[in-house]
């Protein structure tokens, strides 16, 4: 299943901020909308949709298995109705990166910049989904989507700014930070 993400003039997510971390940025829109399909969703209206990012849900990587039941005790869903506020971050590594072996990658991934260890700690408040696209010919490596409740903002902004502080993230050459927010939606 693709999930799509696209920027433009309408959507159910606003477009709050919008900033290039590292590298060139998207074009700012004030909507962006998500489309899941069973092939990488075109735009209905070319003319509406400033920029599009696709990418698939796949299984978890780089975790062992301890770490993987970890998080699959404690992840939430995506979707809750408190979780009016997100985030679409877009990363893409260097060719450093993908010329490590697996191996090498989990080490950077896990052993030095504890990614999965040091993320555990933020959920369930944050909700989380990692949507890989660098087989899809896309501009992006990787699409991170998180969901959270605005009264978790600021734990939000610890778990992105420790993220970006580890080893792993010297390996980012592009990444864009946008932030979102819906109206809450209504339980059922």
């Amino acid at each position: 299943m693709f999930t799509t993400f696209r920027g433009g003039q309408s959507g159910s997510w606003q477009v709050v901020s919008q900033a290039a971390v590292r590298g060139v940025g998207l074009l700012r829109t004030p909507s962006l909308s998500i489309v899941e399909s069973p092939s990488i969703a075109l735009p209905i209206l070319p003319s509406q949709t400033a920029w599009r990012l696709a990418g698939v849900a796949s299984h978890v990587r780089y975790a062992e298995r301890a770490e993987k039941a970890q998080l699959v005790a404690v992840e939430p869903r995506l979707g809750r109705p408190e979780a009016t506020r997100a985030a679409l971050i877009p990363i893409k590594k260097n060719a450093a990166w993908w010329e490590l072996t697996q191996e090498e990658r989990r080490r950077i991934f896990e052993d030095k910049s504890h990614h999965i260890a040091g993320s555990l700690k933020y959920l369930p408040a944050i909700a989380r989904q990692l949507y890989h696209c660098r087989d899809l010919g896309e501009p992006f490596d990787f699409l991170t989507w998180f969901e959270y409740d605005p009264a978790n903002a600021a734990l939000f902004e610890e778990l992105v700014a420790m993220l970006r502080a580890t080893e792993e993230w010297s390996f980012v050459e592009r990444e864009v930070d946008v932030r979102l927010e819906r109206e809450r939606l209504e339980a059922g």
